[in-house]
Order: C-alpha cells, then structure tokens, then sequence
C-alpha cells in the first residue's frame, strides 16, 4: 500500500494556495477566512476550563464512539435536518460515531467495506479526494452520470446490469454520493433519486450476494443558502440500513475544529467503530466538548446562519464576475450552497493539469481545480478533460473579482 499510494491532488493544490502570496486560489475548498468565529469558539472553550470539573475531563481521553452528550445532541441535528420524530431508530445515537471530521468516516468505512479490486459506484465527476482513498486502498470506482438535479437513475441501472453480465457485480460494495451542493459541481440529489438510487442498489443485492451499501456525504448540507432542505437518505424506510451517512461540524463552523460524525447501519457500525480504535481511540475529546457548547448554547446555530448569508454574497459576487469576464461559449453552474461553480468549455480545449489553458491561468497567478482530477480512471469512458471547479470560499470579495477577470483573460485567448 506504500508503495502504490499516489500524493492526493489536494495537497499540492494547498501547497500552491499557501506558498505563493500573489497567487489567486479559487482551487482549495477552504472556508473564508474572515468569518471564523473566534470569539465563539474562545468563550465556548472558556465554559470548557473554566473550573477542573469540567476541564479535567475534557483533556483527558474520551471513548471511542465519542462523547454521549455530542452523540444524542448530534442526532438530534440530523433529525431536526430531516424532519423525523426522536424515536426514529434510524437516526439514533446508538448508530452514531463521532469522527475526526467526515473524512475519517470516508477512509474508515471504505476501509470496513472494500478488499482490493473492489468496486466503489461514484458520480461522475465527483469529490477527489475520495478517489485518493480508493487509489490508496486498490479499489476501483465506476462513474455514474450526474445531471444538473443528481444521478443518472437511468445510467445507474445500466451500470449495475452492465457489471453483473460481466460477472463483476460481486465486487460492488456500495455507491458514494455527495448530495448537497456536491463538491466538485454544486448539484444537490433530489430525495426521489435518492430513494430510487437505494431501490436499485437493492434490486442487485441478490446477484451480488453481499449487501450493497449507499454512502451519502452531507459534508455541505449546513451551507445552503438557496432553495429547500432536501431529506436525506436515512429517510428513505425500505432501504435505511443500507444507508451509510456522514456530516461534519467543521464546515459551518470552523474547519480547524475537525469535528465530523457518522451515522451507520450494523454490522458496519461496529466495524468501523473497532477501525477507529486502531486509529486514535477516538476523536479528540476538548474539541467535542467545545462543540458540546457551541450547539446547547445556540452559537452554533447562530454562526451558521451568518455563514450562509456571507457565502450567499460571495456567491453572488461570483456569479457577477463571471458574467462579466468569461467568454459566452463557457457554460457554468449556479449553485445554491457549498463553496464551488462548475464551469466547462467545449470538449475540444483541454483545461487539465498538463494544459496550456492551467499552464497559462498559473502564469497569470490564478488557480482553479481542472476538472480531469473530480474523474476516476474508469474504462467505460474517456476521462473528460474541459471543465473546471472554481471556490469563491477562501478568496475576499476583491480576490473573486480580480481572480476572475485573470481567469476570464487566458479563456478569451482560448475561446
């Protein structure tokens, strides 16, 4: 495993951000800057220390499945998002892991779940870190279309028949959605597709002899600042327990607090639960507790509600630089949450990491994320090689503006 992992895209992209001042990241999904809440977070901290009652537990080790008070409040989050009554089994606390943010839970259930030359059922495109993980575990992703409203139902079922005519069915484990605001294009699942995704995965479990799970990463969900709340997967009844599903404190709050959770059926449960104490003993206890009292004191709440209205702006700003400066022939998508636009140009000019158009984007000191990275090498298909994702999370206002212009300036040379 040493030897074939690969360094994720990721970390060069940061590197890129951090290192070089007079670059323009509108690559690394990093949450603005200016809106961390400092203040919340020292007088949440503060309620934590103030006496060694509650201080010396919270710098001691806690359990493994994490703090009992931040499971049962977590739940009651997610059945809050949901709309479902506290009795409701599927989102018990007695399911929920608290994690090292939500991707410890991606690693540790692909972990659970996948033996080498597995294979996973991914949109296509879809978030790449997590194609890191199935590279560094020797496990296949298959793409499965997204449209502007989420899967491709129809491509789907032609996947999974395509896979068990050809005898590769038993070595599907599950499908990962991203299903809010979905890194890398910003297109949310709609509850029906999402309850049929979970029929159809069902459908094929007798031919693949094992159960076929469904891994919904909401990492997004609490930056929504358009449109409606969509339920998600944990409530679709004839198919929950094959729902795996993973959110995380760190996005709408701050993303230095790695604080995610995950909510999961048995036996994956205990499983990842035993992987987990291989891994830490479980996720760092002062943080659990600072987000212990960030959500019983409404300051959670309250600061998410800022955030949204802050990203709603800059996605506005966004929005408005692109219309200004971007060639007509570049089609880009809206979003309604999360931290991404998703622009593609016509197929025929490449926007990938050897391209002239990323070479000459570096050279006027502006970074996206070429799109050719958000594909799993999947032989179905040619990888395509034309689109990018731009954040306005990270940039100031001033720097979505000027970052796009520079951005626009190497498309019209292209265009």
């Amino acid at each position: 495993m040493g030897q074939r992992i690969a360094e994720p895209p990721i970390s060069w992209l940061m590197h890129a951000a951090l290192s070089r001042p007079e670059l323009i990241s509108l690559a690394a999904g990093f949450t603005d800057n200016a809106s961390l809440p400092v203040a919340e977070t020292r007088a949440a901290l503060d309620q934590v220390l103030h006496s060694p009652e509650s201080g010396r537990p919270a710098l001691q080790y806690g359990s493994t499945a994490g703090d009992t008070t931040l499971r049962r409040l977590t739940a009651r989050h997610v059945q809050k998002l949901d709309g479902v009554t506290a009795h409701d089994r599927f989102h018990s606390p007695e399911r929920l892991l608290i994690t090292s943010g939500s991707q410890q839970l991606l690693y540790m259930a692909t972990e659970a779940l996948c033996d080498e030359d597995d294979i996973v059922l991914v949109e296509d495109p879809t978030y790449f870190v997590f194609l890191s993980i199935l590279q560094s575990r020797g496990v296949r992703a298959r793409g499965v279309r997204l449209e502007r409203d989420g899967l491709d139902l129809d491509h789907l079922a032609a996947v999974l028949l395509s896979l068990k005519h050809n005898g590769q069915l038993r070595r599907v484990k599950m499908l990962y959605l991203v299903s809010y605001f979905q890194n890398p294009t910003g297109v949310t699942t709609g509850f029906e597709k999402k309850a049929a995704a979970a029929k159809l995965l069902k459908k094929f479990e007798h031919a693949a002899g094992h159960p076929i799970y469904l891994l919904e990463d909401a990492a997004y969900r609490g930056l929504r600042f358009a449109g409606r709340d969509v339920p998600s997967a944990l409530t679709t009844r004839g198919a929950a327990d094959r729902v795996i599903y993973t959110g995380t404190f760190s996005k709408p709050f701050a993303t230095g607090a790695r604080v995610g959770y995950g909510i999961l059926p048995e036996p994956v449960y205990t499983a990842v639960l035993r992987i987990k104490g291989n891994h830490d003993f479980g996720t760092a206890n002062l943080l659990q507790q600072l987000f212990v009292r960030a959500l019983t004191s409404g300051s959670y709440a309250q600061h998410g509600d800022r955030l949204r209205k802050r990203y709603a702006h800059k996605a506005r700003v966004m929005k408005q630089a692109i219309e200004r400066h971007f060639p007509a022939d570049v089609e880009w998508w809206e979003p309604e949450g999360g931290l991404y636009f998703w622009a593609r140009l016509p197929r025929h000019i490449p926007t990938g990491v050897k391209s002239k158009v990323f070479r000459a984007a570096l050279k006027n000191d502006v970074l996206y994320v070429p799109g050719e990275l958000c594909y799993p090498d999947d032989p179905a298909r040619r990888k395509p090689n034309h689109e990018m994702r731009i954040s306005f999370g990270n940039a100031s206002e001033n720097g979505i503006r000027e970052g796009i212009r520079r951005l626009g300036e190497v498309l019209q040379k292209f265009l």
